[in-house]
């Protein structure tokens, strides 16, 4: 009965306390209920030291169950987390993905398309190395062909389509396209000496090799007839003193 009215009185000044409050009440209820478990010991009470051991018993079966269920909830909060941190860098991935597809695809259509104007740039360069500018008639088509080539150019640059670098760079196998092999005492061996069709770059991609001779070397020198006929008058003549 004792222990009935300190619980009841616990409850109600829990009631009307605040938080902070309820704390403080409930820790002085405890202190009274463990004066009164005391008390019943001295005293014999075994009743009353049942029921409060009992009463602690429920009340630390239920802190175990609340220590579960916090564990519990604190698993699944860490969880979902984790859930949530591999699904965005899922998302991330796959937004990366699809832009770099979307890139390539980009690229690949515009390559194909300028691709398909080389043969154009090819006869510009063809015409402009025929065109004669003798008359004043064929000063005007070569103004009118310069003023048309330029802007071609321009959208050329525009899709960041460069020209490959050819004479007097090394032979690039990944570059290049070698159709002749040719001594020469300009260039060292290895070297591009002469561009016979422009290669073509857009950005990094290769559209079209360049073809180029390629030089093998300055190859053994010849002896000038001067010096032939210089080196053989010294030894007829040793013959003739002979």
């Amino acid at each position: 009965m004792q222990l009935t009215n300190h619980v009841e009185e616990a409850t109600e000044n829990d009631a009307q306390t605040s938080e902070s409050g309820a704390d403080q009440q409930h820790l002085s209820s405890l202190t009274t209920l463990i004066e009164v478990y005391k008390g019943a010991i001295l005293a014999g009470d075994e009743k009353t030291v049942s029921d409060i051991e009992a009463g602690i018993h429920v009340i630390e079966n239920e802190k175990n169950e609340l220590v579960q269920k916090v564990s519990a909830l604190s698993t699944e909060i860490t969880s979902g987390k984790e859930k949530y941190i591999r699904l965005q860098a899922d998302f991330d991935n796959f937004r990366k993905r699809s832009e770099k597809e979307r890139l390539t695809i980009r690229s690949d259509a515009q390559g194909e398309v300028i691709e398909s104007l080389l043969p154009m740039v090819d006869n510009f360069e063809r015409a402009k190395q025929q065109l004669k500018l003798d008359t004043e008639k064929e000063k005007k088509i070569d103004a009118s062909y310069q003023g048309i080539y330029k802007q071609f150019v321009e959208i050329m640059r525009s899709l960041h389509v460069a020209v490959v670098a050819t004479v007097g760079k090394p032979f690039d196998p990944s570059l290049h396209e070698a159709i002749v092999r040719e001594e020469s005492q300009e260039f060292k061996e290895g070297i591009v000496t002469q561009e016979f069709r422009r290669g073509f770059l857009l950005g990094n991609r290769l559209l079209r090799p360049a073809t180029v001779k390629v030089s093998s070397g300055p190859g053994s020198k010849k002896v000038p007839v001067a010096a032939e006929k210089s080196t053989e008058h010294p030894a007829t003549a040793a013959r003739v003193d002979e």
